[in-house]
């Protein structure tokens, strides 16, 4: 199939530039999704000599990258709200930073806005990203959680958001959000509420990723069927149910990899998604984008498991079939 494989940088960010982009070939890989951990996104809106660094690096690794990532800045631009500020994010932003939500917020808004002029500077269409919540502390209704309360974090991520997707249809290019715990939309129903808050701005889609939903309960096939217009990205990523009368769905703040969670996240193809049934759902919408690995497992060795990850999604990459199974027999 004609989607080419990569990888997710976020993971890797502990490496330098360089020595990612020689891993990631070794891996097999035949791009990378570049998260901020790699690409200064300032620098790359601004001079053309460090974008033309990063392009040579990556072809002289035989890669390309069809994507960026700026995830944390743009959890920084709702989570740093009075009512949602968490101290945690300060890890997030620059060190001076810290302790200061809305300086955060600042520096998160301008960053996603260099984000943007990154992108066009280094040809890329598509970024992966947060938004944060300023409800998602109120997922569980007790206290009662208002209807009003709901609405008015939904209006107050779209008065933020606004003028960033503003700069991202200037330079061209899309955000493709990662439904996920802690965003605004986590799940389907609060996915399909934020694009319709956003009057289906065709600025916002999503970063589809399954191992995200599952855990949920929810089947990832559909929001490949269901959001079809909007699938701008694919993660490869994989979890593992451990249900057995003691683990439970909310994790018992018992860190990823423990035995006792009721769920993990695991190397794809050692997990319960459905990848066949993605792969045929992705071949029925038309998407032809890159399938890009985050690769999460606390059980494994990381360069194998890279490495398996890429020749296991490499396996599943098939195209759809030009000709129905039948044809051969039919009536003439």
């Amino acid at each position: 199939m004609s989607r080419p494989v990569t990888l997710f940088t976020i993971q890797w960010g502990d490496l330098p530039f360089e020595e990612i982009c020689r891993l990631g070939k070794q891996m097999g890989y035949e791009g990378l999704e570049l998260s901020a951990a790699h690409l200064d996104m300032k620098k790359a809106a601004e001079d053309p000599a460090y974008v033309s660094y990063v392009k040579d690096t990556l072809k002289k690794n035989g890669l390309n990258c069809w994507a960026i990532s700026n995830h944390l800045a743009g959890q920084c631009i709702v989570d740093t709200l009075p009512d949602a500020y968490d101290r945690r994010l300060d890890g997030f932003a620059p060190a001076a930073l810290a302790g200061k939500p809305e300086e955060i917020r600042r520096w998160a808004t301008e960053e996603m806005k260099y984000t943007a002029r990154a992108a066009k500077a280094m040809g890329v269409k598509v970024v992966t990203f947060f938004m944060g919540s300023p409800i998602w502390k109120f997922w569980y209704s007790f206290p009662q959680t208002s209807e009003e309360t709901v609405e008015a974090g939904y209006q107050k991520v779209k008065e933020l958001w606004s003028p960033i997707m503003d700069e991202f249809d200037a330079c061209g290019v899309k955000l493709a959000l990662e439904v996920h715990p802690t965003e605004i939309a986590f799940d389907y129903w609060s996915t399909k509420k934020l694009l319709d808050v956003f009057d289906r701005r065709p600025t916002l889609g999503i970063n589809f990723d399954p191992s995200h939903l599952i855990w949920q309960g929810l089947d990832p096939q559909m929001f490949i069927l269901d959001f079809a217009d909007r699938i701008y990205h694919v993660h490869v990523k994989d979890a593992k149910l451990n249900l057995n009368g003691r683990n439970g769905i909310l994790g018992s703040h018992i860190t990823f990899g423990d035995q006792r969670r009721g769920w993990n996240f695991v190397s794809p193809g050692h997990g319960d998604i459905d990848f066949d049934n993605i792969i045929r759902a992705l071949n029925q919408i038309g998407y032809d984008g890159p399938l890009s690995i985050e690769w999460e497992d606390s059980g494994m060795e990381r360069v194998f498991g890279g490495t398996e990850a890429c020749e296991f999604t490499k396996k599943i990459n098939f195209s759809p079939s030009n000709v129905a199974f039948d044809d051969a027999i039919k009536n003439k």
